[in-house]
């Protein structure tokens, strides 16, 4: 039976991207169930997403953070008895065009999750600073997390929901990133990296983190597991 997968993007004043990253979407992947949750914006993104047909679009009141608007989209997949969701970015980064080797991967073996690299595909426009944030953050995840992975920070995985529906982020923000290691672990999930694309852009590395948030996020990652 073919497996039915849904796209969760996690949204917050994304009206330069959204729509474009919609309309991509849907032109690629006719069959999926699109889920758009607006974190809080307090720009046009959420009517400019709300023209387009066929979108699920869920609002936060308030923002929340990035990893609590991801779960929102989660939970509202599971109630839509979806199989899979890919996790996707708002702000462009991410190429449609992978979502589909990902899927026949997860239906040959099984996986619960499978984890985008960007270091085991492409790069483009990537900055040297943003190459040493990552491979830092790399490295901290194996400190912490335990997993020897290539990219550990990488927004664009696909998880089986249908396989491990007891998935879930409780770390808001951005460090919900590395609570997905976590979960991995605990849970013995069966798992694997898979090459992907991912595209910068003026726009999305302002949206980006920096050095000095990259480990704010590592500490709010911390600070969340000794509470």
């Amino acid at each position: 039976m073919e497996k039915k997968v849904g796209i969760v993007i996690a949204m917050y004043n994304e009206s330069k991207s959204i729509k474009n990253v919609l309309q991509t979407l849907k032109e690629v992947r006719q069959d999926d169930t699109i889920i758009v949750v607006d974190d809080g914006s307090k720009d046009d993104c959420f009517n400019i997403a709300s023209e387009l047909k066929g979108i699920h679009l869920l609002k936060h009141i308030y923002n929340l953070g990035q990893g609590a608007a991801l779960q929102t989209g989660i939970e509202y997949a599971k109630r839509l008895n979806l199989d899979y969701v890919v996790t996707y970015d708002a702000d462009g980064q991410h190429n449609p065009h992978d979502i589909e080797p990902f899927v026949e991967e997860m239906d040959k073996h099984s996986y619960d999750i499978i984890l985008g690299s960007r270091f085991l595909g492409n790069t483009v426009n990537m900055k040297k600073s943003k190459y040493y944030v990552l491979k830092l953050s790399i490295f901290f995840g194996y400190i912490f997390g335990g997993l020897k992975l290539t990219d550990s920070h990488n927004g664009f995985r696909l998880i089986n929901i249908a396989s491990f529906p007891a998935f879930e982020m409780v770390q808001n923000e951005m460090a919900h990133a590395s609570e997905v290691l976590d979960i991995i672990k605990v849970n013995n999930l069966k798992y694997k990296e898979m090459p992907c694309t991912i595209t910068y852009t003026d726009y999305s590395m302002q949206k980006g983190q920096s050095i000095f948030n990259s480990i704010n996020i590592m500490l709010q990652y911390l600070l969340g597991k000794v509470q």
